[in-house]
């Protein structure tokens, strides 16, 4: 049985960047609709019990219900963990090696992942993730769709994740979805991205 997680966080807490009538949808509306669904689909399957993440891996064969509501279930856990009143700057360590490695420096992986988010059409993320080979890089999944599904080109381990579905964004931002972009890099919490790169490679 999926659980829905609780915010680490005030509703209000990420303010002015996201708003607290946004989060309460967001988390509240959407995310605990993914986590019941999530639950009704896998309920007397060979799925009931197992991890998401597995569940995620082999997800082609599990249908479009376990699909959607699995990756709503799993990103939008994630989404939460990886923001913070207190965010923003930039990542040090291990982790600002490896996007310097990768992108060349922060500002060319900030441009490539905001570049991804602002041009995915329609619905869905924005990914930093650990591929197989320990190198990181930017992609981005429709609909609740991510880098850890068989189904998707480009796999990985998400260890970054922006929600550009409308209902993400829309009542603060409008159509301004870059807007919305460039706020998130203000409350990204790198210290939890850094735990889970370490715990990605």
């Amino acid at each position: 049985m999926f659980t829905l997680p609780d915010l680490p966080y005030a509703k209000d807490a990420l303010e002015p960047h996201i708003d607290a009538r946004t989060m309460e949808i967001h988390h509240g509306k959407h995310h605990a609709g993914y986590t019941s669904k999530l639950n009704a689909a896998v309920e007397g399957t060979d799925m009931a019990g197992k991890k998401i993440e597995d569940i995620l891996s082999r997800v082609s064969s599990a249908g479009a219900g376990v699909r959607n509501n699995g990756g709503g279930f799993y990103n939008h856990s994630l989404f939460w963990t990886i923001l913070s009143p207190k965010g923003g700057g930039q990542p040090t360590g291990e982790l600002a090696d490896a996007i310097k490695e990768a992108f060349g420096s922060f500002d060319a992986f900030k441009e490539k992942f905001s570049t991804a988010a602002a041009g995915q059409f329609g619905s869905g993320w924005a990914w930093l993730i650990v591929q197989d080979n320990g190198m990181l890089a930017v992609t981005s999944t429709p609909n609740q769709d991510n880098p850890l599904m068989d189904v998707v080109d480009e796999r990985g381990t998400p260890i970054l994740g922006l929600d550009v579905w409308e209902h993400a964004y829309y009542l603060n931002y409008q159509n301004r979805r870059t807007d919305y972009v460039d706020a998130f890099f203000e409350i990204i919490n790198w210290d939890e991205v850094s735990k889970r790169y370490a715990a990605a490679r």
